[in-house]
């Protein structure tokens, strides 16, 4: 099996996502473009007033998924993806209609014409060890980015997360990822499949946790060190 990130923005920098309902229509798309078969009537299957069971069950067909969604978040202006290919191009296809059917969606609901995304999905094969422990950590802490004072994250060995209480707390509220489901927040699960991070349940919130409250104690390190 090979494990890809995938990731893609809006075109010269632009906001994909402008409301709620933005954010969950990608949502249902994850869902909904993730099948060998062409997609229903997006417009009777999508209802976002419920947002928990995203698809409704009257409509369920049986599919032929894709890939295997294994962490997702969307931001303002992005998205990222943690995929693994099921069918021969499933990879590719699966990518090609969410873009293409957000984009349409998109581009309707605001009066707008032309490309939305700034070009192909770029995807990255996850091939070494500390890529694999590092990419769905990454994926989910992207949220922080909207945490004042959490902005620089990415550097914690300079002191990025001071406080990792407060990061925990933020990612519980950000509902626009995979985290919640991997915390045991039932939010999307339909979408995604844990087992390749969880090997028992609770198992992968209790990693981010560790790595948080260790980047805490890298922060308060350089501050002794400052200080002295």
């Amino acid at each position: 099996m090979e494990l890809w990130h995938a990731l893609n923005r809006g075109v010269d920098g632009r906001d994909i996502f402008l409301d709620s309902q933005d954010r969950a229509r990608f949502v249902h798309n994850l869902y909904e473009f993730n099948d060998l078969n062409p997609a229903d009537n997006l417009a009777r299957l999508f209802d976002p007033s419920g947002m928990r069971d995203f698809v409704s069950p009257s409509f369920r067909k049986v599919r032929k998924p894709l890939v295997n969604l294994h962490g997702w978040i969307e931001m303002h202006n992005h998205y990222h993806l943690l995929l693994s290919e099921l069918v021969d191009g499933g990879l590719s296809l699966f990518l090609r209609k969410l873009n293409v059917g957000y984009a349409k969606y998109f581009n309707e609901k605001y009066g707008r014409v032309g490309t939305l995304f700034q070009g192909r999905t770029k995807k990255v094969l996850i091939e070494r060890e500390a890529q694999f422990l590092y990419i769905l950590h990454y994926l989910h802490l992207n949220s922080l980015d909207y945490l004042k004072g959490a902005e620089e994250w990415r550097v914690r060995s300079r002191g990025g997360i001071k406080n990792a209480h407060e990061a925990l707390a933020y990612l519980e509220t950000y509902r626009w990822s995979s985290y919640l489901d991997y915390a045991g927040r039932k939010n999307f699960p339909s979408l995604i499949t844990k087992d390749l991070f969880e090997g028992r349940p609770g198992e992968y919130a209790a990693e981010l946790h560790a790595y948080l409250r260790e980047a805490e104690g890298l922060t308060a390190a350089l501050g002794t060190l400052t200080l002295e």
